[in-house]
């Protein structure tokens, strides 16, 4: 079978190589060759360090009818889904690493595709089978949650804030420094990829057709030691979790920051590495840990598409089902989650602020679980709580009752807890 590689960076060229390096037991798995002939490039005079031709014209490679798979590496929304709508369209097999695409596109692609093969293992947690986990291997259960560290960049940057004592943004220049950061960061700190990938593991596991805009997205940018100190104390680790969460007919979507127990197997998932905890109504918890990103890993898990694809031919279902879910589940509402919330507040260190915050979360119906007061500077003080289960309505217009009450010196720092 011939491949053509559209985008010839570092996870295309990794594919490209891995083809030609492993081609005799690669052959041997899939059972017939796989030969990557063409990659698509924006500069053919960057040098590459492949062996394939190359070229800047994506028509050259659709339009070739030798090719049997595309392997749609361009990152992007809007310019690859148009190319990939045309390799369908052609009938050609598509395997993509491309997680926005997927997290605006994906059902659009389904329906494209039909019995045409589409692939996209490596769009979510890189080197990690978490796909076909749940599209193949979890096919007996009910998905009751799926919680994923799916950012390396954040991982990395929480470990050490935790590890080192570090604060954000020291640490940010240090991530961008070693590559793990992009200049502009906002995509990964923000949870924005996270979400992406959140939104393709949802669809799987709930049949849940969501956007990025719909769901709650959180980053890491306001995390400071007094909160890294205060999980400590009380045996918690930051993460920046993706979860996906089953109650009665509705799923929770949401990427944000939690304070997650040390005990639990998520929360000892550390530095630039991927994790994802799958519980299911009859395996109970799976968990899957892995390289979430680099070229090596991320081909890894285009090349095991590609296989499958030489081995199976007709496509299997995408996301997952070959008829309706039939649960009617529907997305949760941002403001009606619950859970338990961990807050630092800056206040005046004076007598009667306890009493007012105390009254102002009696109002709402929060009840305050655990409380510390660190003094600062200027007869200031960080009080930093955390509440019992209570909703996000409600905890939302506790914070902004502070804030409009001066009760408060700076704006309110609000991580979820996951139990």
């Amino acid at each position: 079978m011939r491949i053509g590689i559209l985008g010839v960076g570092t996870v295309g060229a990794s594919v490209a190589n891995i083809l030609k390096d492993n081609k005799d037991i690669i052959t041997a798995r899939a059972g017939v060759e796989l030969e990557p002939v063409i990659g698509l490039v924006n500069n053919l005079n960057k040098e590459r360090n492949v062996s394939i031709k190359l070229t800047t014209d994506v028509d050259e490679i659709l339009n070739d009818e030798s090719i049997d798979i595309i392997v749609e590496l361009m990152g992007g929304i809007e310019k690859p889904y148009e190319v990939v709508k045309k390799a369908l369209e052609k009938g050609k097999a598509v395997v993509t690493a491309n997680k926005a695409l997927l997290a605006y596109h994906r059902y659009e692609l389904q329906d494209l595709a039909g019995d045409t093969p589409f692939e996209y293992e490596a769009a979510v947690a890189g080197g990690i089978p978490i796909i076909n986990a749940l599209r193949d291997g979890l096919t007996a259960n009910h998905i009751e949650s799926i919680r994923g560290i799916m950012n390396g960049t954040c991982n990395y940057m929480l470990t050490k804030m935790i590890n080192e004592g570090v604060d954000y943004h020291t640490i940010l220049a240090e991530a961008q420094e070693l590559g793990y950061a992009e200049a502009d960061p906002t995509f990964d700190v923000g949870g924005f990829d996270a979400a992406h990938k959140l939104l393709i593991l949802g669809s799987i596991a709930y049949g849940i057709d969501a956007k990025p805009e719909d769901i709650l997205i959180e980053g890491i940018e306001n995390i400071a030691p007094a909160d890294i100190d205060f999980a400590s104390e009380f045996n918690y680790s930051i993460k920046l979790l993706t979860i996906a969460k089953k109650v009665g007919t509705k799923i929770e979507l949401r990427v944000h920051p939690v304070l997650i127990s040390n005990d639990e197997m998520i929360a000892k998932v550390d530095g630039v590495m991927n994790g994802v905890s799958v519980i299911g109504d009859k395996v109970g918890e799976t968990m899957y840990y892995g390289p979430g990103a680099g070229g090596d890993a991320t081909a890894s898990a285009v090349i095991a598409n590609i296989v499958d694809i030489a081995r199976r031919g007709k496509g299997s279902p995408m996301l997952g089902f070959e008829s309706s879910h039939g649960e009617n589940l529907t997305l949760m509402p941002k403001e009606e989650i619950q859970t338990k919330y961990y807050l630092r507040l800056k206040i005046e260190d004076k007598a009667g602020v306890l009493a007012k915050v105390s009254n102002i979360f009696a109002d709402k119906n929060i009840s305050i679980e655990k409380m510390i007061q660190k003094p600062l500077k200027n007869n200031c003080a960080h009080l930093l709580l955390s509440t019992h289960t209570c909703i996000e309505k409600d905890i939302n217009e506790a914070l902004k009752t502070l804030e409009d009450t001066s009760v408060v010196t700076d704006k309110p720092v609000m991580i979820r807890i996951e139990d």
